[in-house]
């Protein structure tokens, strides 16, 4: 998986570019066709905006915005909703092959009792 960390009116830290980096790694535990993450930090009106862009196999983009005073609250925060964003779209693509409704066992049954 691919990390790109930058930073608009912003000067990213080693710090908080290893910290970045640590928790942008752990993305790959939801959902494992995660290729590439891009991590934008920006600073407005004294807060740090936090942009996370996860790109995914198939076209498939995730993306997260967080502002706080501190930067290291706002990447856990946009790591957090990130990590709920691919478990959405994993359970979405594990349930694609079921029925979803009743069996058709269940409907031929049904219409047989009514006759």
């Amino acid at each position: 998986m691919q990390i790109t960390v930058s930073g608009r009116h912003f000067e990213v830290t080693d710090a908080l570019k290893a910290y970045v980096t640590e928790k942008a790694e752990k993305l790959e535990r939801y959902y494992d066709r995660v290729r590439h993450v891009e991590v934008v930090f920006d600073e407005e009106a004294g807060s740090h905006v936090v942009e996370i862009i996860a790109r995914a196999d198939h076209h498939a983009t995730f993306v997260a915005k967080h502002d706080d005073h501190d930067a290291y609250a706002s990447v856990d925060q946009v790591i957090k909703d990130l990590g709920r964003q691919l478990t959405r779209h994993k359970e979405k693509l594990r349930n694609r092959k079921h029925s979803g409704g009743r069996s058709d066992k269940h409907l031929l049954d049904e219409t047989a009792s009514d006759e």
